[in-house]
């Protein structure tokens, strides 16, 4: 557990001596503070509903960003080969860079709380349906992180990195617009392998054991397809 925790706190690090992540930080930040002023102002309405609608559509542009260095910048400087031969366990190493991913994701969203508390200063909100928003909007970015990490332990470009998970994201957040094409049963498993219905339940304040399934199965599933990456030593 101390060294997943040692790994964590290195890739934290890694963020933060990073412009880029500053860069992505105050930008994005900045948008959802538009987009906040621009849909309270529209719906005059004590609800983040439309926000965390926004929040997890951007978050499809933004996460890759954040999760292309995390295995091809490492296999890119040539520092991947030493850390493989640490006295680490290969599970140890995902699981330390996932969650130090997961913690400046989380920063982020934590940093977007402000809005809840500017709403209940002038109306009377469902908490409860917000904290259900919130938990949704974390599960999702829970699930963009692993899907990214899984994308950049397969190549030493941070590019090609970054538009596999793009490719990955849109066809899991868009697949429910094609749904209309497929026979009835393709229907059933293109409406659950897409995480539109799933974040649609979390934004209404109905969370399901199905929902709740679907997130975790989804980041247990990367998690150990990375691991198996990094262990057939792909990265060479």
């Amino acid at each position: 557990m101390s060294k997943i925790a040692a790994i964590a706190k290195k890739e934290l690090k890694a963020y933060f001596k990073s412009p880029i992540a500053y860069i992505v930080l105050i930008i994005t930040i900045s948008i959802f503070n538009i987009f906040f002023f621009l849909i309270i102002d529209e719906n005059r309405e004590a609800s983040l509903r439309d926000v965390f609608k926004v929040m997890e559509f951007l978050f499809i542009f933004i996460v890759p960003l954040l999760t292309m260095k995390i295995f091809a910048e490492e296999k890119s400087s040539g520092t991947m080969e030493f850390l493989m031969t640490t006295p680490t366990t290969n599970t140890a190493i995902v699981l330390g860079k996932y969650l130090g991913s997961l913690v400046f994701f989380t920063l982020i969203v934590a940093m977007t709380l402000s809005y809840y508390f500017i709403i209940e200063f002038f109306g009377q909100p469902d908490r409860l349906t917000i904290l259900s928003g919130y938990l949704g909007v974390w599960l999702e970015g829970a699930l963009f992180i692993a899907i990214g990490m899984l994308t950049s332990s397969g190549t030493k470009n941070q590019i090609i990195a970054a538009m596999s998970s793009y490719v990955i994201l849109f066809l899991l957040y868009f697949s429910i617009s094609f749904i209309k094409y497929f026979s009835s049963t393709a229907q059933v498993l293109i409406r659950y392998a897409g995480t539109w219905s799933h974040s649609e339940n979390f934004i209404v304040g109905l969370i399901t054991t199905a929902d709740v399934v679907y997130y975790l199965s989804g980041i247990v599933i990367c998690i150990m397809l990375t691991r198996l990456s990094i262990e057939n030593r792909l990265w060479r």
